[in-house]
């Protein structure tokens, strides 16, 4: 039973580390570049807009979905050390909990909420907007990579099992 458990978690981890490292490359690769494009008013307003949907969209439950079975595979690992996969499964787990959920929560999440408090039109909005698209898209980028590497290593995890 634990083995078809942990199976199951970890094709579904894999599966939303997956889309969420193509969610976050694509806000890096392209998105943050053509917002930046912008003018900064317009930019602060789509930026604004997006944020707003991405927590009604289905984004949100592979977000928390793949946090919490990333976090689950990781204890796992440890009661199970030994096992085949234990160290990849443990690695992807703290990769993705660590490089992608506590680094939105520390890092973009106030950055978006100190977007969505400013004048989207004075100074001080295109002042925010600058410091805004250089701080977030690093971090995003960190997201990114701390996403495909936890795929990865879930993946390397069910070909060990």
């Amino acid at each position: 039973m634990r083995q078809l458990l942990t199976s199951g978690l970890l094709w579904f981890s894999a599966i939303g580390c997956g889309l969420m490292a193509g969610v976050y490359f694509a806000f890096s690769a392209f998105v943050m570049t053509s917002l930046a494009r912008i003018a900064p008013a317009s930019g602060i307003a789509a930026m604004n807009s997006i944020n707003v949907e991405i927590v009604r969209s289905l984004f949100m439950p592979f977000f928390l979905g793949t946090t919490l079975t990333a976090a689950i595979l990781a204890g796992l690992a440890i009661f199970g050390w030994g096992e085949p996969g234990s160290i990849v499964t443990l690695a992807g787990g703290v990769m993705y909990v660590l490089g992608m959920f506590i680094v939105t929560m520390i890092f973009n999440v106030p950055l978006n909420d100190a977007l969505a408090a400013i004048n989207q039109s004075g100074a001080e909005g295109a002042s925010l907007w600058g410091r805004y698209l250089k701080d977030w898209t690093f971090w995003n980028h960190v997201r990114t990579v701390a996403s495909t590497v936890a795929c990865g290593l879930f993946i390397a995890a069910i070909t060990a099992k």
